[in-house]
Formats: structure tokens, C-alpha cells, sequence
């Protein structure tokens, strides 16, 4: 019984490795994206520059907030709260280390 709890809470970590690296991938994207858009579309003078910018900030809102909250709402609303509230956590920290190594690649530390 208890090494199924474990490979249970092993198969959870795994899912909220892989969606934090989907959070990771999707602002890189969106990085490059916002770095390369002035190259790609010229120079905006206009209003729409301003809006598109506003809209995909709500977007990315979006997708982040449904790749960090939605598999723990949808085995919360499941009545596996334990599971939603580790899922939840391990995607904090996840992401959290991915900024500390993001942190250290940024100022060479190592």
C-alpha cells in the first residue's frame, strides 16, 4: 500500500514538472516573440501596437494560469484535494526553480 502512495505522489511530481515546463516554454516563446516583434512587423505608430500587446498579456494569462491551476482545480473539483494541493505546490516550486536557475544562468554564478 505504501509504495503505491509513493508512485502516486511520484506520477503527480512528474505531471507538474512537465506543466511547469510548459509555463517555462510558453514565456520563452512569448520572450523571443516580444524581442523579435519590432524586427518582424516593424515599427507600430498606431493604436492597434498597444491593444494586440494588452490582449496577448490577458492570453498569457490565460494559458499560464490553465497550465498552473487547471489539472489541481479539475482533481480538486475530483475530490482529491490532497492531490490538488501537492500538485499545486510542486508546480510553485518547480517554477520557482526554474527562476532561481534562470537567476543563475542570467548572472553567470556558476
Amino acid at each position: 500500500m505504501d509504495k503505491c502512495k509513493c508512485s502516486v505522489k511520484c506520477k503527480l511530481c512528474k505531471i507538474s514538472f512537465l506543466l511547469s515546463c510548459g509555463v517555462v516554454a510558453y514565456v520563452l516563446g512569448i520572450s523571443w516573440f516580444m524581442t523579435n516583434a519590432e524586427r518582424l512587423f516593424g515599427a507600430v505608430q498606431e493604436f492597434w501596437g498597444p491593444a494586440v500587446m494588452l490582449l496577448l498579456f490577458v492570453f498569457s494569462a490565460l494559458v499560464t494560469g490553465l497550465l498552473v491551476l487547471g489539472y489541481p482545480i479539475w482533481l480538486y473539483l475530483e475530490q482529491r484535494k490532497r492531490d490538488a494541493v501537492r500538485v499545486l505546490l510542486c508546480n510553485v516550486g518547480w517554477l520557482f526553480g526554474f527562476l532561481i536557475l534562470f537567476f543563475i544562468y542570467k548572472n553567470n554564478i556558476i
